[in-house]
């Protein structure tokens, strides 16, 4: 049989370089996707930088240690602690003691980024003087790089500066140094010093102090800005790979198997031929599987020699998206080549095995069949398997926790099941589509449209086979661009249910509004002025889990005028400094009930329930007062008209108060308009880099399923040739039914994404959340635009070249 299996790949070159690329590009995907995951687990190591030259750096608890039955658990604090002044006097005993401070400047004609730290801790970077010399006022400062030079005078959030020297950038800031008094005034808390002595003696002296850290070495780096930098930037990759490696691998599957599954039924009279001539079952089957095993290996050798070329530039799309950090590189790692090798030859001996197992069912009588009609597309397997899948997507849609339902775990891998289910039940809906799209076509004067719908109602199995890629290309973009533009559109409508003032006034950085800001915003007369800011809660659930909950401390007298809180119990007035509003996530949830939490900066307590709000998209967060948020900076200022007031004078008089801090005045639609949009940036580009990656693949596989389709009916549409059709008749006869198929994936994917949102949908209502669904019609319509341009050319394509050739040799067609 060995020479039989390589007589059939000579002369089904087309089919199996169609599988060949298939399986190649399959391959390709895991490799650069299994690539980008492998690189994205581990950051670079990290050298200290502003402390590089520091003998000890000495810094207060910025983590809250929780000791449970199954060991300690630990979260990050919202407001890390400064070191005691006790642990302080200690450490002035041993050495000189310089404080280190770091607060937001703003400047103009500056850099966005500006911060600003006392000069004495420049030296521990080190810093030097390039230019000029070091800052001796209150109104003198130092600044790093070239943007500024000495004798520059600034005009800052802090008052006006002269620039009196300057020292060289370091790339890891753009910092402007101030003396030590001015410094201190202007950020009297800090929560990190050096100390100027002998390590061991310092670890000596702070071996006591309970969650005092005393860094050295390398571990100077933990007291660098923006410690969780490196930390977040892994978490967001490997949720962005992650989720690209779990589509690209369905995809990649689903389309290597059914194109497996297609070459295998387009060979029934060859099989039935091989059968009359006297060869068994099985060895049909070895035939089979030997194909599969002589494409399958160098396929997927080519693959991950295709995945290595793109893999780099997957990184660099990355960080130029702004999805990456500067820092991320392909790193050498040789188990996602293992991975991406294995899983495509063993889908193409799988899809394989299951078309062999149906090819040695061939009777000798196929041979003599003519017709390609489909009298039984449905087998047992695919009937059990198509009926058993769709409880497994409908379950969850229906019956699940809707809460689960809105994780992006769930509304990315929910779709790929159902996908699958319509697809393996595709053969049964093929007919009634076809004939619904095309009963108005076949009426048109002409046997075209009559053609049509007969030939594709008829080879069921072709048309299904090229509507295939189509259902999951249409399927896929109106799922996950419809999941988070419905997630947004729904979280903004929560946000301005909830939102009952007229301005909404935001800081220009994370500092926040400083207190002169806050008195001239409260004086503009006919307001009503809510203060809020941002913190954090944590509390122990079942007693084993450290649970971080977001919180907005505000003063409930002036909540309520600017607020309409979802309450499902309680009330807003109720809360105060013992008190908390919870939602109904919590553990505890029942008003009147007391919960153990800590604070932001650790401080643990015993609050009472006030109110509960709905859950809801699971941004209703937790409210506290602002005793109960040490620390916290304004970061929202919510103000309400009063009765008779104008809006106009109270506009104007908004911007006047926030303007020499750069804060900006925005009504309420327009600060939802602008904030959450925002909120959703990294997770859409990421979604459109994950469907681009697939859909590019599908396209790609949909001109190979359309060229193999073509290229096996050749005969067929020569025979129409020699019945008196032209050129052109047969090329868009065979143009039409490739749009046919394509009508019929599109309709197959659209009802995907509506079953997928309708329960997304079902799963806010359930959660007292203002739904609104939103299929993304215009991504949607592009995606089945572009499939119908690529069948339709491949189509015709395939079929012009082979007409004249199988016109003059009909009679000696071989198959």
């Amino acid at each position: 049989m060995l020479s039989v299996t390589l007589h059939a790949l000579r002369a089904r070159l087309v089919t199996f370089a169609g599988s060949f690329a298939a399986l190649a590009l399959g391959v390709a995907l895991l490799t650069v996707t299994g690539l980008a995951l492998a690189s994205s687990l581990d950051a670079p190591r990290h050298l200290p930088e502003r402390f590089a030259a520091a003998p000890v750096v000495v810094k207060g608890a910025d983590t809250l240690r929780v000791p449970t039955p199954i060991g300690t658990r630990t979260q990050r604090l919202a407001r890390p602690r400064a070191v005691p002044p006790a642990a302080v006097a200690e450490l002035r005993r041993l050495g000189k003691v310089t404080f280190d401070r770091t607060f937001a400047v703003r400047a103009e004609d500056a850099p966005g980024d500006l911060v600003g730290h006392p000069w004495p801790i420049a030296v521990f970077a080190p810093y030097e003087i390039t230019s000029g010399r070091a800052p001796r006022t209150a109104r003198e400062v130092v600044v790093t790089g070239t943007w500024a030079e000495p004798g520059r005078t600034l005009r800052t959030d802090h008052g006006s500066v002269t620039v009196v020297g300057t020292v060289a950038d370091r790339g890891f800031e753009h910092a402007v140094f101030y003396t030590d008094a001015r410094a201190a005034r202007l950020a009297p808390r800090s929560a990190q010093l050096v100390v100027t002595a002998r390590p061991a003696a310092v670890r000596n002296a702070m071996r006591g102090v309970p969650g005092v850290q005393v860094l050295t070495d390398d571990g100077r780096r933990l007291a660098d800005p923006d410690l969780d930098r490196d930390r977040a930037a892994l978490t967001a990759l490997n949720a962005l790979f992650g989720t690209a490696g779990g589509v690209t691998a369905f995809v990649s599957v689903f389309v290597v198997a059914s194109t497996f599954a297609f070459v295998v039924a387009q060979r029934r009279r060859e099989f039935g031929l091989l059968r009359a001539a006297g060869a068994t079952p099985g060895q049909l089957r070895r035939s089979v599987l030997a194909e599969a095993l002589l494409v399958g290996l160098p396929a997927s050798a080519v693959g991950c020699v295709l995945g290595e070329y793109g893999a780099p530039r997957l990184a660099r799309r990355t960080v130029d998206g702004g999805l990456a950090p500067g820092w991320f590189r392909i790193g050498d790692h040789a188990w996602p080549y293992c991975a991406a090798f294995t899983t495509g030859l063993l889908v193409a001996l799988l899809g394989a095995a299951a078309a062999a197992w149906r090819a040695d069912r061939t009777w000798p009588t196929e041979a003599l069949r003519e017709a390609d009609i489909d009298s039984r597309p449905m087998t047992r397997g695919r009937w059990l398997c198509g009926a058993g899948l769709v409880p497994a997507a409908a379950v969850p849609l229906l019956l699940g926790d809707p809460g689960d339902l809105l994780h992006r775990k769930t509304y990315v891998s929910g779709p790929m099941v159902l996908i699958t289910a319509v697809a393996l039940l595709s053969p049964v809906l093929v007919r009634p589509l076809v004939r619904m799209l095309t009963s108005a076509p076949a009426r048109f004067p002409g046997a075209t449209g009559l053609l049509v719908r007969e030939h594709a109602a008829a080879a069921v199995r072709r048309t299904a086979a090229v509507a295939a890629p189509v259902l999951v290309t249409v399927a896929l973009t109106g799922s996950l661009l419809g999941a988070t533009t419905t997630l947004n559109a729904t979280r903004a409508a929560e946000t301005r249910d909830r939102t009952t003032a007229s301005f909404v006034l935001t800081p220009a950085d994370d500092a926040g509004f400083d207190r002169a800001t806050l008195r001239a915003v409260r004086a503009v007369p006919g307001t009503e002025v809510s203060v809020t800011s941002a913190s954090a809660v944590y509390t122990l659930e079942d007693g084993v889990a450290l649970v971080r909950s977001e919180a907005r401390a505000a003063d409930p007298a002036t909540l309520a005028a600017t607020a309409r809180l979802p309450l499902a119990s309680g009330r807003t007035s109720g809360l105060d400094d013992g008190s908390i509003i919870v939602n109904e996530e919590w553990e505890r949830h029942t008003v009147g009930q007391r919960v153990r939490v800590w604070l932001g900066d650790g401080t643990r307590k015993t609050l009472r329930i006030a109110a509960v709000l709905r859950t809801g998209t699971g941004d209703n967060g937790v409210y506290v007062t602002p005793a109960n948020a040490p620390g916290a900076a304004v970061d929202r200022v919510e103000v309400a008209l009063r009765d008779g007031a104008d809006r106009g004078a109270v506009a104007a008089g908004l911007r006047e108060a926030v303007r020499p801090g750069d804060g900006r005045v925005l009504t309420a639609d327009k600060w939802v308009a602008a904030t959450y949009p925002q909120t959703d940036r990294t997770t859409r580009l990421g979604f459109l880099l994950v469907l681009g990656i697939a859909l590019v693949y599908t396209g790609i596989s949909l001109v190979n399923t359309t060229v193999m389709a073509t290229a096996g009916r050749v005969r067929e549409l020569a025979a129409l040739r020699l019945a008196g059709a032209t050129r052109g008749q047969v090329l868009r006869l065979a143009g039409a039914e490739a749009l046919a198929a394509v009508a019929v994936g599109a309709l197959l994917g659209l009802l995907v994404a509506v079953l997928e949102l309708a329960g997304m949908w079902r799963a806010l209502r359930l959660l007292s959340a203002p739904a609104t669904l939103r299929l993304p019609w215009a991504a949607m319509g592009a995606a089945a635009g572009a499939c119908a341009l690529l069948a339709a050319t491949a189509a015709v394509a395939t079929a012009w070249p082979a007409l004249r050739w199988a016109t003059a040799k009909l009679t000696g067609t071989l198959e």
